[in-house]
């Protein structure tokens, strides 16, 4: 059930741009909780494994966007 959580937050990224380009760093958190309460996931689980979870996506989206 995580699993649909993380494929529906790919158009809730935080991104910061600038001179030096544009990354990725991070999901909204502030529209996380809405979702995993829409989706009948429990907090403290999601509290829990999400934030390595998105360190990994986050990396590998900012490792795809580098390499063009």
């Amino acid at each position: 059930m995580i699993w649909d959580l993380v494929q529906r937050l790919g158009g809730q990224l935080r991104i910061l741009a600038g001179f030096g380009g544009v990354s990725v760093i991070g999901w909204d958190m502030a529209a996380v909780w809405p979702l995993a309460d829409a989706l009948g996931l429990d907090r403290w689980l999601v509290g829990q494994v999400l934030p390595e979870i998105e360190a990994a996506a986050v990396a590998a989206m900012n490792e795809r966007a580098a390499d063009g």
